[in-house]
């Protein structure tokens, strides 16, 4: 089915795929692409350098500049702000524009502002006045002036209180092979002792720990899977979450107390992030340092659990 074009909009593009709806006031510049089945509501303003996918809403009172890539199945809610010149001045214009890219699936509310060259991750979530100034990661919700994340989409939480599973698999969204450990506690007078060995309680012979700690509570960390590593984390002092993604499934997991582990396998996206003033977490990893053992792009990830 052709374009269905209002005919109170200003449509000067003939890149427009089947199906799209264009209603009244929107509108198109010459050099503009636009997807099938796409919908461009009242008052929509979009310049040459802009290419948006299919299956795309975008609200009313939105203006996309040149340079911005806008990916397939993307909302942008009303009045949603996008820039695309750190510097401007009148009548001064850079030999090209900053390059702003919103991934597959991802979601822009109400008034948000994206500042330049910004990617937004595939299915992130942008909080309704929410002002972006760095890369959003995929899966994240992001929400304040300046946005930070504070959730993650599709994401079984676990408890407050993390149950004693004795090793078993996290139930209800299995991850992978991830486990919590509930190792032993040692108490008397004269106070505490936790201990873990291998064989036994620890599923490796450990060859190196690390220690993150005075992360401020806003910063995420991790956002990387191993392709052989394996590792346990443990929260020695304080608290923070755990976020463990197999690319079907995603759970958020809290570490709050030092007798309590979580197993991650190989090929396991983790995130780490929540971390109260205190918290001093653990790591400990079955071999050295390999650069070459990070995944650290999603898609990526995503790609290779695929073959597997």
């Amino acid at each position: 089915m052709k374009p269905q074009i209002h005919p109170k909009a200003l449509v000067e593009t003939n890149n427009i795929g089947k199906n799209t709806r264009v209603w009244a006031f929107v509108h198109i510049l010459p050099g503009a692409q636009i997807g099938a089945d796409c919908n461009l509501c009242d008052h929509v303003f979009i310049e040459n350098e802009v290419v948006v996918g299919d299956r795309v809403t975008i609200k009313s009172g939105v203006q996309l500049w040149d340079g911005i890539l806008v990916e397939n199945d993307v909302f942008i809610g009303p009045n949603a702000t996008f820039t695309n010149d750190p510097f401007p001045r009148s009548k001064q214009y850079p030999d090209t524009f900053a390059k702003t890219i919103i991934r597959k699936g991802a979601s822009i509310g109400a008034n948000a502002t994206i500042l330049p060259g910004i990617t937004i991750g595939r299915n992130a979530m942008i909080g309704a006045g929410a002002v972006i100034t760095k890369d959003i990661p995929p899966n994240a919700i992001v929400a304040g002036n300046p946005a930070r994340i504070v959730n993650y989409v599709n994401t079984i939480y676990e408890e407050k209180e993390p149950r004693k599973l004795e090793g078993k698999p996290l139930n209800d969204a299995q991850v992978s092979s991830v486990r919590l450990l509930e190792f032993p506690k040692i108490s008397d007078i004269r106070g505490n002792l936790t201990y873990a060995e291998f064989p036994g309680l620890l599923p490796f012979e450990a060859q190196r720990f690390f220690m993150v700690y005075g992360v401020p509570n806003k910063e995420v960390r991790g956002e990387h899977a191993h392709k052989k590593l394996r590792e346990v984390l443990i929260c020695t002092r304080g608290n923070c979450s755990i976020v463990v993604d197999d690319g079907t499934n995603r759970r958020e997991i809290i570490l709050n107390r030092p007798t309590l582990g979580l197993y991650i396998p190989p090929m396991t996206w983790l995130i780490q992030y929540k971390f109260s003033s205190d918290a001093i977490l653990l790591v400990l990893a079955s071999d050295v340092y390999k650069a070459d053992d990070y995944i650290r792009d999603y898609d990526e990830y995503l790609d290779l659990i695929s073959k597997q």
